[in-house]
């Protein structure tokens, strides 16, 4: 009972791993203990199924970042907590309340967790404003920075948020036992809230997908540091480079070529690809753009 007042989001199968103790009742024991007192676990999602997902097989190789739905605050202004979640160890590397979701905001959040936790391999996302494209298919200066930085930076099919599915998962609880459950003056009472919350979700929560252990036993920090000058951009000998203009833009053979606009003065290689007449502009490994030779100009 003690525990259920400290912990009144959490089920019968989290409160008897906290009893530590090997001979602790079963769980529907457990569950009848609170009926018989009175007691409800709050905010029971019961239409949420549990769904099995696909997950790495290491800390690092994939991060799942998002900013969360954003919520009012009782003086002014608004909270959007920028959430950024390990894919095997569902290590929250962090959690913040920020006042906006720009890109710079995102990018600024991304150092902080990186300086900490090192590199990973890939970075998934969906694809909000902050970091995805708005304009052609080229890519922002987000996704070139941590191109730069060799991370791997992919985006959710839209309207499948499913791909995100950890994040979300983290979103639910998140609201229910956040958001909702208080008011929040400002960003730094926000901050504390979010603070607390997340060191109980990393280092004591019983996770049911991880064996009823917290992500602190699966989570290890990155071996890559991360860089504080970004490493240059190199291609292979011989290979046509061309500059990117500051309207995103690239001249190739008289045609002019949207890129990007997060490329702007980055060097682009331009090569043949597999299919004959067809043209790859290529930023350190991702291809950004085709063109198209065997169409008339």
């Amino acid at each position: 009972m003690a525990l259920h007042r400290r912990y009144p989001y959490w089920g019968p199968r989290k409160l008897r791993v906290l009893l530590n103790d090997p001979q602790a009742p079963q769980p529907s024991t457990v569950a009848a203990v609170l009926r018989r007192h009175g007691c409800q676990v709050q905010g029971v999602d019961k239409t949420e199924r549990a769904t099995q997902r696909f997950e790495h097989d290491r800390p690092n190789a994939l991060w799942q970042m998002d900013f969360k739905g954003h919520f009012a605050l009782s003086t002014s202004g608004r909270c959007h907590p920028f959430t950024l979640l390990d894919d095997h160890s569902r290590f929250a590397l962090r959690l913040q309340a920020c006042s906006n979701e720009r890109s710079a905001t995102a990018q600024a959040q991304l150092i902080e967790a990186f300086r900490r936790y090192g590199l990973p391999d890939g970075i998934t996302a969906d694809n909000g404003p902050a970091w995805a494209p708005t304009v052609g298919k080229g890519i922002t200066a987000l996704e070139a920075w941590l191109l730069q930085l060799g991370v791997d930076i992919r985006h959710s099919r839209p309207h499948h948020p499913q791909t995100q599915g950890k994040l979300e998962r983290l979103h639910r609880t998140l609201e229910r036992e956040v958001v909702q459950a208080h008011r929040y003056r400002n960003l730094a009472a926000c901050q504390r809230a979010l603070d607390h919350w997340r060191d109980q979700y990393n280092c004591l929560r019983p996770h049911q997908s991880l064996g009823l252990r917290p992500p602190i036993d699966r989570y290890r920090p990155s071996s890559r540091a991360y860089p504080e000058h970004l490493p240059p951009i190199v291609y292979d000998e011989g290979e046509q480079v061309l500059k990117v203009r500051r309207n995103g833009q690239i001249v190739y053979r008289g045609r002019t070529v949207f890129v990007g606009e997060g490329l702007v003065g980055h060097p682009v290689a331009v090569r043949p690809s597999s299919t004959d007449g067809l043209i790859e502009v290529v930023f350190i490994h991702r291809t950004v753009q085709h063109i198209d030779l065997r169409r008339h100009r």
